[in-house]
């Protein structure tokens, strides 16, 4: 006798999960072919994250510092912390140690923070002549801080840069050849002022609105720069108009 195959129903799981899929491919491919099949679902497209901030990594600066490598040390008086430096700021190794401090721009916590900053600040006060030789050195530096995309990161960055330029002769014209790798990240931040409501006066105050400090960046630049400044900052940054008077 034969034995009666009982047959089970079949369920519709496998189709809807197929379509599931189907949807979801048709949402992670904007901008195709698929996209206009009907009945796509097609989701916005992702952000570009021109001004998301970027993981800058472990510093040269930090592993130098936490092994003892810096003739420095942080010093407490009535107006505040700064450096005590060991040796004569004149009678440092400016080819070795100014790029490793410039690379300690993107640190963000203290002390590295600081003594990179006022660090910096202080050798070019008192480089003179052996600061323009290593300016081919201190690019990479400079935009890897710029590119973080962090604004106080940047905003140091920046005020240090305005001192560059002023801290030896033809420091400045020295840079126009590096505008290309130094102004992109201007160009981007050139209109995106932080300036909100209370805001106001305290970023003024303590010079940290990203774009008039790019502003003040761009026209300290140009005259600094020599005659083609004005024209390479055009280039890279189209919105700029000249400071000089005509």
């Amino acid at each position: 006798m034969a034995t009666k195959v009982s047959r089970q129903p079949q369920h519709n799981h496998c189709r809807g999960s197929k379509k599931a899929k189907s949807d979801e491919e048709l949402r992670k491919n904007a901008f195709t072919v698929k996209a206009n099949q009907r009945g796509a679902s097609v989701g916005k497209p992702p952000k570009a994250g021109a001004y998301e901030p970027k993981d800058c990594g472990s510093t040269e600066f930090k592993r130098c510092y936490k092994r003892g490598d810096f003739p420095i040390a942080l010093e407490h008086d009535t107006k505040g912390n700064k450096i005590a430096w060991k040796v004569e700021i004149e009678k440092l190794d400016y080819h070795h140690y100014l790029p490793l401090f410039f690379d300690g721009l993107r640190e963000t916590e203290h002390p590295c923070e600081f003594f990179a900053r006022q660090g910096v600040h202080d050798m070019l006060e008192h480089g003179g002549q052996k600061i323009l030789p290593v300016i081919p050195q201190l690019i990479i530096p400079i935009k890897r801080s710029l590119n973080t995309r962090k604004p106080g990161v940047v905003c140091t960055t920046l005020k240090i840069l305005q001192h560059l330029v002023v801290s030896g002769n033809l420091v400045g014209e020295a840079l126009v050849p590096y505008y290309r790798q130094i102004l992109p990240i201007l160009n981007t931040f050139k209109n995106k002022n932080i300036n909100s409501g209370d805001g106001i006066d305290y970023s003024q105050q303590k010079r940290e609105n990203l774009g008039d400090l790019i502003q003040e960046t761009l026209e300290e630049f140009e005259r600094q720069g020599g005659e083609d400044a004005f024209i390479n900052i055009k280039y890279m940054v189209p919105t700029y108009e000249s400071c000089q008077l005509n």
